[in-house]
Protein backbone atom coordinates (compact mmCIF):
# COMPACT_ATOMS: atom_id res chain seq x y z
CA UNK A 1 0.00 0.00 0.00
CA UNK A 2 1.46 3.17 -1.01
CA UNK A 3 0.20 6.78 0.09
CA UNK A 4 0.88 10.38 -1.71
CA UNK A 5 1.70 13.70 0.62
CA UNK A 6 0.07 17.01 -0.94
CA UNK A 7 2.44 16.83 -3.71
CA UNK A 8 1.34 13.54 -5.41
CA UNK A 9 4.61 12.16 -4.55
CA UNK A 10 4.22 8.76 -3.46
CA UNK A 11 5.32 7.66 -0.24
CA UNK A 12 6.47 4.54 0.46
CA UNK A 13 4.46 1.86 2.93
CA UNK A 14 7.12 1.29 5.05
CA UNK A 15 7.10 5.02 5.95
CA UNK A 16 3.43 5.38 6.36
CA UNK A 17 4.25 2.67 9.39
CA UNK A 18 7.12 4.62 10.58
CA UNK A 19 5.05 7.80 10.72
CA UNK A 20 1.94 5.69 12.74
CA UNK A 21 4.20 3.41 14.84
CA UNK A 22 5.92 7.31 15.66
CA UNK A 23 2.35 9.00 16.61
CA UNK A 24 1.42 6.08 19.19
CA UNK A 25 2.90 6.07 22.48
CA UNK A 26 5.81 4.21 23.37
CA UNK A 27 4.04 1.52 25.68
CA UNK A 28 2.02 0.93 22.11
CA UNK A 29 4.81 -1.57 20.71
CA UNK A 30 7.37 -3.97 21.66
CA UNK A 31 11.60 -3.38 20.86
CA UNK A 32 11.34 -3.29 17.03
CA UNK A 33 14.73 -2.10 15.93
CA UNK A 34 12.81 -0.18 13.13
CA UNK A 35 10.57 1.96 15.32
CA UNK A 36 13.61 1.66 18.05
CA UNK A 37 16.00 3.42 15.08
CA UNK A 38 13.06 6.04 13.87
CA UNK A 39 12.73 7.25 17.87
CA UNK A 40 16.32 7.65 17.89
CA UNK A 41 16.64 10.03 14.61
CA UNK A 42 13.90 11.53 15.82
CA UNK A 43 15.25 12.29 19.25
CA UNK A 44 18.88 13.13 17.95
CA UNK A 45 17.67 15.53 15.56
CA UNK A 46 15.42 17.27 18.73
CA UNK A 47 19.07 17.29 20.95
CA UNK A 48 20.87 18.99 18.39
CA UNK A 49 18.52 21.76 17.72
CA UNK A 50 17.68 22.30 21.49
CA UNK A 51 21.90 22.33 22.39
CA UNK A 52 21.91 25.33 19.50
CA UNK A 53 19.47 26.54 21.46
CA UNK A 54 21.53 26.89 24.85
CA UNK A 55 24.45 27.63 23.00
CA UNK A 56 23.47 30.60 21.66
CA UNK A 57 20.48 32.01 23.78
CA UNK A 58 21.16 32.59 27.90
CA UNK A 59 19.37 29.34 29.12
CA UNK A 60 17.99 31.31 32.27
CA UNK A 61 15.47 33.36 29.71
CA UNK A 62 14.53 30.05 27.81
CA UNK A 63 11.13 28.94 27.86
CA UNK A 64 10.08 25.19 26.80
CA UNK A 65 6.42 25.28 27.22
CA UNK A 66 3.35 27.05 27.70
CA UNK A 67 3.30 25.82 31.46
CA UNK A 68 7.05 25.84 32.26
CA UNK A 69 6.10 27.37 35.64
CA UNK A 70 3.73 24.27 36.73
CA UNK A 71 5.87 21.63 35.58
CA UNK A 72 9.31 23.05 37.56
CA UNK A 73 6.80 23.77 40.83
CA UNK A 74 5.84 20.35 40.63
CA UNK A 75 8.80 18.69 39.74
CA UNK A 76 10.79 20.46 42.48
CA UNK A 77 7.54 19.72 45.23
CA UNK A 78 8.38 15.94 44.22
CA UNK A 79 12.03 15.80 43.59
CA UNK A 80 13.44 18.42 46.04
CA UNK A 81 16.73 16.88 46.41
CA UNK A 82 17.25 15.67 43.12
CA UNK A 83 21.01 16.66 41.66
CA UNK A 84 20.49 18.17 38.18
CA UNK A 85 23.67 19.49 36.76
CA UNK A 86 25.07 15.91 36.90
CA UNK A 87 22.17 13.03 36.76
CA UNK A 88 23.04 9.40 38.39
CA UNK A 89 21.13 6.82 35.90
CA UNK A 90 19.72 5.18 38.93
CA UNK A 91 17.73 8.08 40.06
CA UNK A 92 15.69 8.54 36.53
CA UNK A 93 15.82 4.22 35.93
CA UNK A 94 15.86 1.92 38.80
CA UNK A 95 13.16 0.20 39.99
CA UNK A 96 12.47 2.94 42.75
CA UNK A 97 12.80 5.75 40.78
CA UNK A 98 10.39 4.57 38.02
CA UNK A 99 8.01 4.19 40.73
CA UNK A 100 8.35 8.27 41.85
CA UNK A 101 8.77 9.49 37.97
CA UNK A 102 5.26 7.51 36.63
CA UNK A 103 3.05 9.71 38.41
CA UNK A 104 4.96 12.67 38.28
CA UNK A 105 4.76 11.72 34.36
CA UNK A 106 1.03 10.77 34.07
CA UNK A 107 -0.13 14.62 35.26
CA UNK A 108 1.12 16.08 32.46
CA UNK A 109 -0.71 13.58 30.25
CA UNK A 110 -2.94 15.79 27.82
CA UNK A 111 -1.08 19.18 29.78
CA UNK A 112 1.86 18.41 27.14
CA UNK A 113 1.98 17.64 23.41
CA UNK A 114 3.83 14.28 23.55
CA UNK A 115 4.30 14.08 26.66
CA UNK A 116 5.68 10.15 26.76
CA UNK A 117 7.93 10.73 23.41
CA UNK A 118 11.29 9.46 24.08
CA UNK A 119 14.34 12.13 23.85
CA UNK A 120 17.75 12.31 24.96
CA UNK A 121 18.92 13.60 27.94
CA UNK A 122 22.25 14.70 29.03
CA UNK A 123 24.14 13.47 32.23
CA UNK A 124 26.59 15.96 32.78
CA UNK A 125 24.46 19.51 31.97
CA UNK A 126 28.55 21.39 31.55
CA UNK A 127 28.67 18.52 28.63
CA UNK A 128 27.25 17.64 24.70
CA UNK A 129 25.12 14.87 23.52
CA UNK A 130 27.87 12.52 23.57
CA UNK A 131 26.93 8.82 23.60
CA UNK A 132 28.61 8.20 27.17
CA UNK A 133 26.87 11.85 28.48
CA UNK A 134 23.41 10.43 27.32
CA UNK A 135 20.46 8.32 27.92
CA UNK A 136 16.95 7.90 26.87
CA UNK A 137 13.85 9.76 28.59
CA UNK A 138 10.20 10.68 28.20
CA UNK A 139 9.90 13.96 27.09
CA UNK A 140 8.20 15.36 30.17
CA UNK A 141 11.20 13.86 32.41
CA UNK A 142 13.38 15.72 29.62
CA UNK A 143 11.38 19.09 30.07
CA UNK A 144 11.35 18.77 34.23
CA UNK A 145 15.03 18.49 34.21
CA UNK A 146 15.98 21.20 31.76
CA UNK A 147 13.95 23.69 33.30
CA UNK A 148 15.16 23.33 36.00
CA UNK A 149 18.87 23.25 35.01
CA UNK A 150 18.19 26.42 33.22
CA UNK A 151 16.61 28.53 35.99
CA UNK A 152 18.71 27.29 38.45
CA UNK A 153 21.86 28.25 35.94
CA UNK A 154 23.16 24.86 35.60
CA UNK A 155 23.01 25.37 31.92
CA UNK A 156 24.81 28.26 31.69
CA UNK A 157 28.21 26.88 31.49
CA UNK A 158 27.21 25.52 27.97
CA UNK A 159 26.03 29.47 26.91
CA UNK A 160 29.27 31.34 28.52
CA UNK A 161 31.69 27.66 26.67
CA UNK A 162 30.75 29.21 23.22
CA UNK A 163 30.77 32.61 23.92
CA UNK A 164 33.64 35.02 23.24
CA UNK A 165 35.40 35.70 26.66
CA UNK A 166 35.81 39.21 27.72
CA UNK A 167 38.94 39.43 28.03
CA UNK A 168 39.37 38.26 24.52
CA UNK A 169 37.29 40.73 23.35
CA UNK A 170 39.04 43.54 24.81
CA UNK A 171 42.72 42.07 23.53
CA UNK A 172 40.88 41.28 19.99
CA UNK A 173 39.86 45.39 20.49
CA UNK A 174 43.10 46.73 21.42
CA UNK A 175 44.99 44.77 18.83
CA UNK A 176 42.49 46.03 16.16
CA UNK A 177 43.42 49.71 17.65
CA UNK A 178 47.24 49.20 17.76
CA UNK A 179 46.68 48.34 14.45
CA UNK A 180 44.45 51.28 13.26
CA UNK A 181 46.81 53.27 15.02
CA UNK A 182 49.84 51.86 13.13
CA UNK A 183 48.20 52.08 9.81
CA UNK A 184 47.76 56.24 10.91
CA UNK A 185 51.47 56.99 11.40
CA UNK A 186 52.16 54.67 8.57
CA UNK A 187 50.35 57.09 6.46
CA UNK A 188 51.59 60.09 8.20
CA UNK A 189 55.12 59.09 8.13
CA UNK A 190 54.25 58.74 4.16
CA UNK A 191 52.76 61.92 3.91
CA UNK A 192 55.61 63.52 6.35
CA UNK A 193 58.34 61.70 4.04
CA UNK A 194 56.81 63.13 0.91
CA UNK A 195 56.79 67.07 1.69
CA UNK A 196 60.32 66.67 3.25
CA UNK A 197 61.78 65.06 0.14
CA UNK A 198 59.78 67.72 -1.96
CA UNK A 199 61.31 70.56 0.56
CA UNK A 200 65.10 69.61 -0.21
CA UNK A 201 63.90 69.00 -3.80
CA UNK A 202 63.42 72.56 -3.48
CA UNK A 203 66.35 73.47 -1.64
CA UNK A 204 68.30 71.72 -4.09
CA UNK A 205 67.13 73.41 -7.05
CA UNK A 206 67.30 76.73 -5.46
CA UNK A 207 70.73 75.70 -4.36
CA UNK A 208 72.15 75.10 -7.58
CA UNK A 209 70.53 78.56 -9.47
CA UNK A 210 72.44 79.92 -6.59
CA UNK A 211 75.27 78.26 -7.23
CA UNK A 212 75.01 78.85 -10.91
CA UNK A 213 74.85 83.07 -10.33
CA UNK A 214 77.51 82.80 -7.87
CA UNK A 215 79.95 81.18 -10.35
CA UNK A 216 79.19 83.07 -13.36
CA UNK A 217 79.86 85.97 -10.91
CA UNK A 218 83.27 84.51 -10.04
CA UNK A 219 84.04 83.50 -13.42
CA UNK A 220 83.13 87.24 -14.43
CA UNK A 221 85.26 88.76 -11.56
CA UNK A 222 88.15 86.00 -12.44
CA UNK A 223 87.85 87.79 -16.15
CA UNK A 224 88.15 90.82 -15.16
CA UNK A 225 91.53 89.70 -12.99
CA UNK A 226 92.59 88.28 -15.97
CA UNK A 227 92.11 91.69 -18.40
CA UNK A 228 94.47 93.39 -16.18
CA UNK A 229 97.90 91.64 -16.69
CA UNK A 230 96.94 92.70 -20.78
CA UNK A 231 96.57 96.67 -19.74
CA UNK A 232 99.78 96.33 -17.47
CA UNK A 233 101.86 95.00 -20.48
CA UNK A 234 100.32 97.59 -22.60
CA UNK A 235 101.40 100.29 -19.91
CA UNK A 236 104.84 98.79 -20.12
CA UNK A 237 105.30 98.82 -23.68
CA UNK A 238 104.20 102.48 -24.14
CA UNK A 239 106.56 103.34 -21.69
CA UNK A 240 108.79 101.53 -23.28
CA UNK A 241 108.72 103.22 -26.64
CA UNK A 242 108.41 106.66 -25.06
CA UNK A 243 111.82 106.30 -23.34
CA UNK A 244 113.42 105.29 -26.62
CA UNK A 245 112.38 108.47 -28.67
CA UNK A 246 113.97 110.00 -25.66
CA UNK A 247 116.89 108.36 -25.98
CA UNK A 248 116.79 108.94 -29.40
CA UNK A 249 116.45 112.79 -29.17
CA UNK A 250 118.86 112.43 -26.16
CA UNK A 251 121.51 110.78 -28.86
CA UNK A 252 121.07 112.98 -31.62
CA UNK A 253 121.56 115.96 -29.53
CA UNK A 254 124.57 114.72 -28.57
CA UNK A 255 125.86 114.26 -32.04
CA UNK A 256 125.04 117.88 -33.12
CA UNK A 257 127.02 119.00 -30.07
CA UNK A 258 130.14 116.41 -31.14
CA UNK A 259 129.84 117.97 -34.99
CA UNK A 260 129.78 121.50 -33.93
CA UNK A 261 132.80 121.08 -32.03
CA UNK A 262 134.71 119.80 -34.30
CA UNK A 263 133.51 122.57 -36.94
CA UNK A 264 135.16 124.85 -34.18
CA UNK A 265 138.18 123.11 -34.24
CA UNK A 266 138.57 122.95 -37.70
Amino acid sequence: MEGTNGADVPISGELVSVAHALSLPAESYGNDPDIEMAWAMRAMQHAEVYYKLISSVDPQFLKLTKVDDQIYSEFREIFDKLKIDVLDPEELKSESAKEKWRPFCLKFEGVVEDFNYGTLLRLDCSQGYTEENTIFAPRIQFLAIEIARNREGCNKAVYVGVQPKEGEKGVSGGEQKKAEKKEEEASDGGEKEQGATAGVGEEEKGGTVGDGGKEGGETSGEGGKEGEPARDGEKEKGAAEEGGKRETAKEREKEKEVNKEIKEDE
